[in-house]
């Protein structure tokens, strides 16, 4: 759960998205406003965060089905999918991919980088 923020203080840009939807995948169902509102902390307006949803839905991020009054969210993709996306763009923004690619492997641990080999071996691989 998010941390709670001292009076008069501000969450940076994207933080509420951020856990809107860390919310919504820690959830095995879809979330309605005011569950989303009880998972991030009161500190937030229920007006705050269904803006912030329906702002996620405008953008093709989460999904939603009327319940009841309100509206159920759920995301679009996993966690994972979206952390690759992110990944994507940031490679794609960051100018020449070896150096970007090196630099990473170099901030990874070691259990990380045996992991990333393996699985560029298995894609090498020819499918059987």
């Amino acid at each position: 759960m998010a941390s709670r923020l001292r009076k008069g203080s501000r969450r940076a840009a994207g933080q509420l998205e951020r856990e809107t939807l860390a919310a919504l995948w820690a959830s095995p169902d879809p979330l309605t406003p005011a569950q989303v509102l009880d998972a991030i902390g009161s500190d937030v307006a229920y007006v705050t965060v269904l803006s912030t949803l329906l702002r996620l839905h405008e953008h093709g991020v989460v999904e939603r089905d009327k319940q009841g009054r309100a509206h159920a969210y759920r995301p679009v993709r996993s966690r994972a999918e979206t952390a690759a996306e992110d990944m994507r763009a940031m490679l794609d923004g960051g100018g020449d991919h070896s150096q970007v690619l090196a630099r990473f492997l170099d901030l990874l641990p070691d259990t990380d980088q045996d992991t990333l080999r393996a699985l560029v071996r298995r894609r090498k691989s020819p499918v059987s």
